[in-house]
């Protein structure tokens, strides 16, 4: 039976909560939420889950080794204290990512390199031999996170950040990270169960991530690697077990799912990153200019979508947020839309009141990701109604 180890799932600012639920929903142990993290516990096929399945993941890390340290001598001597050879050869590559938040220590750079020293050191004293550094495509990718005087060395088992999902290979300006989006469309309450419209579908993102969330499939079912398949202890009949575990958990999808782009470049690049993806049997995609459409479906219609709200978009921002307050109360009654804008300015030109605001961060840039309830007729009518 595998022993079950600590590790660590790194996430964006404000998601950590879903994250946690995720987890649990999984089966992880013992989940503590921190800022921008998450910690649990599991084994190595449940390592190998979380990687397949998170969709509000960056990346996953198992700690292995932590000690104080508030100069360069006492970092050299606590990264020699572990026994490197259990995790990499002398003729393998690694490379260091350090984060540093500490007095003691001001450059991460300094950092990683007194840390690769200690690593090297230790081979060549005991083989002759010492491992190289290869920053793009490392055997053994390693996590120094140094808090004042605590050092925390941790084995980076995801290696790419998990938001590289694998299927978007063409991008439009300014496109959505996927774990972002994943986050958005859980904090929205996606869950498959009406249809769904990205009327600014850019390079299609939202929709596959909306996609993958309404049919149960794993996240990063199209990444080609993760840093643990290079580990001495890779247990590849293992994974394909876990893998196809996974697999046999993905449901039927009753509904549609849409997207608009008023760019012909955007819809067939959204196009091919929803063919990479292997999801075209659930999504159609339209060239069409937002602010000519109406609800066209009976029911319920989720809206989500990620607006331009910067200069590298040539737009005229009071008239742009006001035809998307007017497009959504006169033309798509009966919905709940959500976007996400880094203009908080903008969001005055909408007309409408949001009935939430939530506090995210978009490439380092603070946004809110707000939401609109449209009901079929009047507000007031909606009451009435119900009273009745």
């Amino acid at each position: 039976m595998e022993e079950n180890f600590k590790m660590i799932a790194k996430t964006f600012f404000g998601f950590e909560e879903i994250l946690a639920t995720e987890l649990k929903n999984l089966g992880a142990q013992d989940v503590e939420q921190g800022v921008r993290m998450v910690s649990f516990k599991g084994d190595k096929g449940f390592m190998y889950k979380a990687n397949l399945s998170l969709r509000t993941a960056l990346k996953i890390l198992k700690p292995i080794y932590s000690f104080r340290a508030n100069n360069e001598k006492a970092l050299y001597k606590g990264v020699s204290g572990v026994n490197w050879s259990k995790f990499i050869n002398a003729n393998q590559t690694f490379v260091i990512d350090a984060t540093v938040h500490s007095e003691y220590f001001n450059h991460s750079e300094f950092v990683s390199q007194k840390c690769k020293d200690a690593i090297v050191d230790q081979f060549r004293e005991r083989t002759g031999q010492r491992p190289s550094i290869d920053k793009v495509h490392p055997d053994l990718r390693i996590n120094i996170h140094i808090d004042k005087d605590q050092v925390s060395v941790a084995l980076d088992t995801s290696g790419n950040a998990l938001n590289q999902r694998g299927y978007r290979t063409s991008t439009n300006i300014a496109p959505i990270n996927e774990v972002l989006a994943a986050g958005i469309l859980l904090l929205s309450g996606w869950d498959g169960q009406s249809d769904f419209l990205d009327p600014m579908c850019g390079s299609g993102t939202f929709l596959a991530e909306a996609a993958m969330i309404a049919c149960n499939i794993p996240a990063n079912i199209n990444r080609k690697e993760f840093a643990f398949e290079k580990w001495k202890d890779w247990d590849n009949d293992l994974f394909d077990k876990i893998t196809d575990s996974l697999l046999g958990k993905v449901r039927e999808f009753h509904h549609t799912i849409k997207g608009f782009d008023k760019a012909p470049s955007a819809v067939s690049k959204a196009k091919e990153n929803i063919r990479n993806a292997n999801l075209e049997e659930y999504i159609s995609i339209e060239g069409n200019n937002f602010f000519d459409t109406e609800k066209t479906s009976e029911g319920k219609l989720h809206i989500v979508f990620n607006p331009p709200y910067d200069e590298r978009l040539d737009i005229h921002m009071e008239e742009f947020y006001k035809n998307i307050g007017d497009t959504l109360k006169q033309s798509y009654p009966g919905t709940n839309a959500w976007f996400i804008t880094g203009n908080l300015e903008a969001l005055k030109f909408v007309g409408l009141r949001p009935s939430r605001k939530i506090k995210l961060f978009n490439a380092g840039l603070e946004a809110r990701l707000v939401k609109y309830e449209m009901y079929e007729g009047s507000k007031r009518t909606k009451f009435q109604v119900e009273k009745e």
